[in-house]
């Protein structure tokens, strides 16, 4: 039986999200109006999940479902931590301050997956059956610059990333937000042209795409 399956009741907003048309995306940035209630909203954003199927669908090769770590989403997740944690006004504004910067340096995403056996999902090691990159719709990739386990997932990742379970692996994956194109210049992976982009999963096994589509 699937991870899918399994979790079905503890995955909570993942189901939502999968069973929702994917939304379209802003990259505009400045200041938002949220509120901590604005939280699962904003989420569902910035979430994507995808699937590659075994044995007529009977098990998933790789169930992955991934948040991009925008500068939309960030702020976001500061004012629901901030409130969760009664942060002082000055306390929240430096974590905004702190977490915005991060977002103009390199592309995050925080990522949960489940394979069919668990060593073909450690993304670090050379066991793992699966490479991921970052795409635009340029057809320009980049590999990541970090992939960071997180290896017992807490309070904070089962609170804030709700389809993370015991039956996947957690990690943040960091990409640089430039590439060196074929011209030789160095161009940004996501700018204000792109219409879209893709975390792909690909390996012996298949290929899976999370897409998110830019609106402009």
């Amino acid at each position: 039986m699937s991870e899918v399956r399994r979790g079905a009741l503890a995955l909570g907003l993942a189901m939502a999200v999968g069973a929702c048309a994917s939304p379209t995306v802003s990259l505009r940035q400045g200041p938002r109006a949220y509120t901590a209630e604005s939280y699962d909203v904003v989420l569902q954003r910035w979430t994507r999940e995808g699937h590659q199927y075994a044995l007529q669908g009977l098990d998933d090769r790789i169930a992955v479902t991934a948040t991009y770590e925008s500068w939309d989403f960030r702020w976001a997740y500061v004012v629901r931590y901030a409130q969760d944690f009664r942060l002082t006004t000055p306390e929240r504004q430096e974590l905004l301050q702190h977490t915005l910067e991060a977002a103009q340096q390199e592309h995050e995403f925080y990522v949960a997956l489940y394979t069919q056996s668990r060593r073909w999902g450690e993304l670090t090691r050379p066991t793992s059956a699966w490479r991921v990159l970052l795409l635009n719709d340029r057809r320009e990739e980049v590999a990541p610059v970090a992939i960071e386990p997180i290896n017992r997932p807490g309070a904070v990742e089962l609170t804030y990333f709700p389809y993370t379970t015991v039956w996947r692996q957690a990690f943040r994956i960091r990409f640089p937000k430039y590439l060196r194109s074929a011209s030789g210049a160095e161009v940004e992976v996501i700018d204000e042209r792109v219409r879209s982009f893709r975390l792909r999963f690909s390996g012996p096994l298949g290929t899976t795409d999370l897409v998110w589509n830019v609106t402009h």
